[in-house]
C-alpha cells in the first residue's frame, strides 16, 4: 500500500500545466462546443460620419445557425495567425531587433550598473516604472506597444533581486492600471464619449482620481510581492525557471563609447516612439519600422558585418517564436466567435438582464455586462463600438446617466485586461516572459478580485454623486 501511495505521489508530482499552444488550442475547442448551445444572431450595423461601424440598438435577430465543426476548429487556427498576423509580425520585428541589440550588450551592460548603483534601495524604480506604463495607458492607449519594454523589463528585474512576475508585472499591471483610471485615452474614452454623444474627455476630474487610485494600488500590490521575493526568493513559483534565464553574463566596468552610442539611439528610439504615436498616430506597422531601424543601425555602430547582423536578427526571432504564434492562437478563440456569429447573442441577452435590474444596479449590471464582453472582445475600441450604441439608450431608460455607463464599460473594458487568455497582448508578453498563464493569474488574482471589488464602488460612487 505504501508503494502505491508513493507511485501515486510520484504521478501527482510529474503532473505539467499544459503548455500555452495546448491551453489556447483547447479554447478554442471548448468555444466551438459552445456555439452548438448559443443560438446564432446578430445586430444590423452601420458607418458613422467619422467610419466607425457600430450597432443599431433593438435590431437584434437571430440567423441561422454556423456551429463550429470538427475540420472548421483546425481551419480557426490558421484563421487566426491570419487574423493576428499584424501584431504576430510585429513581435517578431520587435524580437529580431532586439537580437541585434542585445548581442551587442549594450542593455545588459547598463542594467547591470543600473542595479549596481540601485543596491539597496531596489524598490524605488518599480513604482517609477509602472508609473511611467500607467501614464501611457491612460494617456495615449499603450497596448501593443509594450511588448518590447517585456524584453527589458524581466532581466532588469532579475538583476535587481526580484523574479520574471515583477519584471512582467511592472510593464501589464502598470499600463492597464492606466487603462481602468484612463482620462485621455482616444481609443477606449474617446472612442465610447463620442458614441454616447458627450463632451470629448469629459469628466475629467473623477477619471484622474481613479486613475491615481488604480495606480497606486497596482504599484502597491506589485511592491509587497516584490518584497517578499527580495527576501526569499524561494518564496516564487518562478524561481527554478528564473535560475535558466539566459542573463548575459558581462564584467564591463564600463560602457563603451559604441554601446554609449547604442543606448543613446535606443533612447532616441522610445522618444520617437511616444512622438510617433501621440502626434502622428502610428501603430504596430510604423512602430515595427522604427524598431527595426534601430536594430540595423545597433548593428552598424557595433561594426557587425552585414551576416551577422542577419544572423542576429533570425536569433531574435527564434527566442520570441512561442509567443508570435500565441498570439495567433488567442486570436483563433475570437475568430470561433465571430464565424459562429454569437457575440451579438450574448450581448443581447445580458443587455436584456441589465434592463430588468432596479435603477440603482443598473449601473453595476453594465460594469458587468462590459467585464463580459472583454473576454469576447479584447479590443477597447472594438468593444465600445459594439456595445455603447446599446448601453446608451439602456442607460437612458434604466435612469443611469450616460457619463456613468462610458465608466463602467472604461472599467470592465480594463480590469481584466491583464489576464485575459484572448489578449494577443496578455498572451505574447507571457510567452515572452517564459510565464505560464496559470502562474500569472494564481498570482493577479487577489489584485483583481480587489480591483472589481473597488470598481463597483467607485461605479456606485459616480452614479448617486458625480454623475447621477
Amino acid at each position: 500500500m505504501n508503494d502505491l501511495d508513493n507511485e501515486l505521489s510520484v504521478k501527482k508530482k510529474k503532473f505539467e500545466f499544459p503548455h500555452v499552444f495546448a491551453l489556447l488550442f483547447f479554447m478554442i475547442i471548448l468555444t466551438a462546443l459552445f456555439t452548438y448551445f448559443i443560438p446564432s444572431g446578430e445586430y444590423d450595423r452601420e458607418i458613422t460620419e467619422d467610419d466607425r461601424t457600430v450597432v443599431i440598438d433593438g435590431t437584434y435577430h437571430e440567423v441561422e445557425g454556423t456551429s463550429i465543426g470538427f475540420f472548421d476548429i483546425f481551419q480557426i487556427v490558421h484563421k487566426g495567425m491570419v487574423e493576428g498576423s499584424s501584431i504576430i509580425f510585429f513581435i517578431l520585428i520587435i524580437g529580431g531587433a532586439f537580437g541585434i541589440l542585445n548581442a551587442t550588450k549594450s542593455i545588459d551592460t547598463a542594467l547591470l550598473k543600473i542595479s549596481t548603483k540601485a543596491k539597496g534601495r531596489e524598490a524605488i524604480i518599480i513604482p517609477i516604472v509602472m508609473a511611467f506604463f500607467s501614464l501611457g495607458g491612460a494617456t495615449f492607449g499603450m497596448s501593443e506597444e509594450i511588448i518590447p519594454f517585456i524584453l527589458i523589463m524581466i532581466p532588469l528585474a532579475l538583476r535587481l533581486g526580484y523574479d520574471s512576475i515583477v519584471g512582467l508585472a511592472m510593464v501589464i499591471v502598470g499600463v492597464y492600471s492606466g487603462y481602468a483610471g484612463a482620462f485621455l485615452n482616444p481609443f477606449t474614452i474617446g472612442v465610447a464619449q463620442g458614441i454616447a454623444e458627450l463632451p470629448l474627455f469629459s469628466g475629467l476630474g473623477y477619471r484622474i482620481l481613479v486613475w491615481f487610485i488604480y495606480t497606486a494600488l497596482g504599484i502597491s500590490f506589485v511592491m509587497l510581492y516584490a518584497r517578499k521575493i527580495k527576501k526569499d526568493p524561494t518564496k516564487s513559483s518562478m524561481y527554478e525557471i528564473d535560475k535558466t534565464y539566459p542573463l548575459e553574463e558581462t564584467h564591463e566596468s564600463e560602457l563603451s563609447k559604441k554601446q554609449l552610442l547604442i543606448l543613446v539611439i535606443f533612447g532616441m528610439t522610445i522618444v520617437g516612439l511616444g512622438f510617433g504615436v501621440i502626434v502622428h498616430g502610428w501603430y504596430i506597422t510604423e512602430i515595427a519600422a522604427l524598431f527595426l531601424i534601430m536594430g540595423v543601425l545597433s548593428g552598424i555602430v557595433y561594426l557587425m558585418p552585414i551576416n551577422k547582423i542577419a544572423e542576429n536578427f533570425v536569433d531574435g526571432c527564434k527566442d520570441i517564436i512561442v509567443a508570435a504564434l500565441s498570439v495567433g492562437l488567442a486570436y483563433g478563440i475570437l475568430v470561433a466567435l465571430q464565424d459562429s456569429l454569437t457575440i451579438d447573442t450574448v450581448l443581447y441577452t445580458v443587455s436584456t438582464w441589465v434592463n430588468q435590474l432596479p435603477q440603482n444596479f443598473a449601473g453595476i449590471g453594465m460594469y458587468v455586462t462590459q467585464s463580459i464582453m472583454n473576454l469576447l472582445v479584447p479590443s477597447g475600441s472594438g468593444q465600445a463600438a459594439l456595445t455603447m450604441p446599446i448601453m446608451t439608450p439602456l442607460a437612458d431608460l434604466t435612469g443611469v446617466s450616460r457619463q456613468t455607463a462610458v465608466f463602467a464599460f472604461q472599467l470592465g473594458d480594463a480590469i481584466s485586461n491583464t489576464a485575459l487568455p484572448t489578449s494577443g497582448v496578455v498572451m505574447g508578453s507571457l510567452a515572452l516572459a517564459g510565464v505560464s498563464w496559470n502562474k500569472w493569474l494564481r498570482w493577479l488574482l487577489p489584485l483583481l478580485i480587489i480591483q472589481y471589488a473597488l470598481g463597483a464602488v467607485l461605479i456606485i460612487i459616480a452614479q448617486t454623486i458625480i454623475w447621477p
